[in-house]
């Protein structure tokens, strides 16, 4: 059974940082390509990074230069440095693989506020 359990979230002022957490599981599956995902209040859940096998990483447009996306394998964790933060990045984060989706974590919450 593949889980992902998201942490790290909280209150930052805008301009602030974060770094995100999601430590992965399961048999039977090779986890080389994981995202990070998120979704704001009445909006579609929405990519937002990748890191794919050899270590390659892709951004969403909306957080290009100010997040990063890495890995530790040998923790099964993945993680999401976020800094420059602003309202619109407020959401529930999740991580998931690229290649199949799984049954989404509980994510964490990220709130940008003043």
């Amino acid at each position: 059974q593949v889980q992902f359990v998201e942490s790290g979230g909280g209150l930052v002022q805008p301009g602030g940082s974060l770094r995100l957490s999601c430590r992965y599981s399961g048999r039977n599956f090779d986890f080389k390509s994981l995202g990070w995902y998120r979704q704001a209040p009445g909006k579609q859940r929405e990519f937002v990074a990748r890191i794919v096998s050899g270590g390659s990483t892709y951004y969403s447009d909306s957080v290009k230069g100010r997040f990063t996306i890495s890995r530790d394998n040998a923790k099964n964790t993945v993680y999401l440095q976020m800094n420059s933060l602003k309202p619109e990045d407020t959401a529930v984060y999740y991580c998931n693989s690229v290649i199949v989706t799984f049954p989404w974590g509980q994510g964490t919450q990220v709130t940008v506020s003043s």
